[in-house]
C-alpha cells in the first residue's frame, strides 16, 4: 500500500458503500422494468448490490488495509452465492470487475467521496 495523502475515513466508505447499495437496487428494477434485453444491465446492478450488501456492514471498513485484505479474499472466491440471476457467470465476472474497483479505490484512497447515483 502506498502512503495515503490523506486519513482513511470509515464513515465515508461506509456511506458510499450505502448509496451505492441503494442505486445498485434502482437499476436493478430499471433492468427487470426493461425486459429480455436488459439482462447484463439487470446482472450487472446485482453484483454492485451484492458486492455493497457484503461490505457495508463489514467491520475491516474501519481499517484501510483489513478492508483491502477483505476485499482480496473476496476477488479469490470461486463463486459468488446469488439467486434471480439471469447468467450466474457474468454475474460472477462483475462481481469481480466491481471488487477491483472498489480495491483500487481502497488503495488509492480516493473516489469514495463521489455519491452521485450515476458514476
Amino acid at each position: 500500500m502506498t502512503t495515503p495523502t490523506k486519513p482513511w475515513d470509515a464513515a465515508v466508505v461506509r456511506t458510499w458503500l450505502e448509496r451505492r447499495h441503494a442505486a445498485a437496487r434502482l437499476d436493478q428494477a430499471a433492468a427487470d422494468r426493461r425486459g429480455y434485453e436488459a439482462r447484463d444491465d439487470f446482472d450487472k446492478a446485482a453484483a454492485e448490490e451484492w458486492v455493497c450488501r457484503t461490505l457495508k456492514g463489514d467491520d475491516s471498513v474501519d481499517d484501510r488495509v483489513a478492508f483491502a485484505a477483505r476485499l482480496k479474499a473476496l476477488i479469490g472466491q470461486d463463486d459468488y452465492p446469488a439467486t434471480g440471476l439471469h447468467d450466474d457467470i457474468r454475474f460472477d465476472r462483475h462481481v469481480r470487475t466491481y471488487l477491483r474497483k472498489v480495491a483500487k479505490m481502497t488503495k488509492e484512497n480516493a473516489g469514495f467521496e463521489k455519491l452521485f447515483r450515476h458514476q
